[in-house]
């Protein structure tokens, strides 16, 4: 375990080397939730999830839907890591013309579904986990929401339909990094008593230190499933999580860096592991 989880963390510096280089390449962008959410997604795609990049259609794949699409190029850099395109395509990102959208697109190999429009994603999650029940199909449907996004009434609709049909083949993770656009989440819309509250809706609640890869390695891989329940992780995070200057700062949210912040954060990066 030792082994794989220090290659995780290996995979992990690279993706956030990638996210950089491709907002900065592109000029704009989302660094700082990118960021957040890194190491579940490295955990999912390297170690969980049941996938082939030779067949991204392959009928008994395990589904992923980036509900906080605003997060892709942590996404599109863990696809290229897996082999879905060329590492050199994310030098497109954003760009006309490219696979690479500013927010998922389901014509980009190894996306699922198109998402961007935020609070939706669980309800898609919802509608794919029951037609593999209905189809009586193995696969599991894994759905990353960011914690700002929870202010939509339409997560709290999909997750009583999710108890209501015992989606027990559906995980959602939430990447609690405790910002949104706006400011910080419990400013905006508190959110607490968030376990309470979705355990209250009929949920199995997971809390972990979302960049921890053995708490996430033992929650995702359903290990802990409690039959007829669906299962939420809420993924206690760090928006700019491995930048010192990043950090905690909601400037990051949509603001790619500049050069000189580039060499520094470029430099932070290959000096090791941020633990």
């Amino acid at each position: 375990m030792m082994t794989d989880i220090d290659n995780l963390q290996s995979i992990a510096r690279q993706v956030r080397r990638d996210i950089l280089n491709q907002t900065h390449e592109a000029g704009s962008g989302h660094p700082g939730g990118s960021f957040s959410s890194t190491e579940i997604l490295v955990a999912l795609y390297c170690h969980i999830m049941n996938h082939d990049p030779s067949r991204p259609r392959w009928e008994e794949r395990d589904r992923f839907v980036l509900s906080k699409g605003h997060a892709a190029p942590a996404l599109y850099a863990v696809l290229a890591h897996c082999g879905y395109f060329s590492h050199d395509e994310l030098t497109t990102f954003r760009k006309l013309g490219s696979v690479l959208q500013g927010h998922p697109d389901i014509n980009t190999p190894g996306i699922d579904v198109s998402t961007g429009s935020l609070g939706q994603g669980l309800s898609i999650a919802n509608g794919i986990a029951l037609a593999a029940k209905m189809d009586n199909q193995k696969y599991r449907t894994f759905v990353l929401l960011g914690d700002g996004e929870c202010d939509e009434g339409q997560v709290w609709e999909a997750a009583m339909l999710s108890s209501h049909y015992q989606l027990d083949n559906l995980c959602a993770i939430i990447d609690r990094n405790q910002f949104q656009i706006d400011n910080t989440t419990e400013k905006i819309m508190a959110l607490e008593p968030l376990s309470a509250k979705w355990e209250s809706f009929g949920w199995n609640v997971i809390t972990i230190n979302g960049h921890n890869f053995a708490d996430l390695i033992s929650c995702l891989d359903f290990s802990r499933v409690i039959p007829h329940i669906p299962t939420l992780i809420i993924a206690n995070t760090i928006k700019g999580r491995g930048i010192s200057f990043m950090e905690c700062q909601n400037l990051f949210h949509g603001r790619c860096l500049t050069p000189e912040e580039m060499k520094i954060a470029l430099r932070e990066l290959d000096g090791g592991s941020h633990e």
